[in-house]
């Protein structure tokens, strides 16, 4: 892993953008039983919302099922 910070941006109404260099803990059909597994990508969307069929990854359902998210409150 590098010495880069990793950074977070919760998307309004959608996924989550994270920028840096991560290894996500992965348990679907590609990767039974899960384990560790490095994104070659520099930007990754994470699922918020629950409904993509590629999790944790996103894949745009959020629009389709109408996520909102509400800011915080001060």
């Amino acid at each position: 892993m590098s010495e880069e910070p990793v950074e977070v941006f919760a998307c309004p109404n959608g996924p989550f953008l994270v920028r840096g260099d991560i290894s996500l803990d992965v348990d679907d059909a590609e990767n039974p039983g899960g384990g560790a597994q490095r994104d070659q990508r520099r930007v990754v969307a994470l699922c918020r919302c629950g409904a993509s069929s590629i999790r944790p990854y996103c894949d745009g359902t959020h629009k389709v099922i109408g996520f909102r998210t509400v800011p915080p409150a001060r």
